[in-house]
């Protein structure tokens, strides 16, 4: 579970470092690429959060 939190944490950092290019950059195909970069990390860590959530659900029998 803890690797699960470790991976998101990097990866909303990262998508955050990829928000602060993208405003930072000088021109429109740099601030575009790396705004999918940021949304593309963003919905990556969405995912893994959802699927931890999803496995440390109990089982219904």
């Amino acid at each position: 579970m803890k690797d699960y939190e470790a991976q998101i944490e990097k990866l909303r950092k990262d998508a955050a470092e990829c928000a602060l290019i993208r405003d930072l950059a000088p021109d429109k195909a740099k601030r575009e690429l790396f705004d999918r970069l940021a949304k593309q990390l963003t919905n990556l860590a969405d995912q893994v959060t959802v699927t931890m959530l999803e496995q440390s659900k109990p089982t219904e029998t």
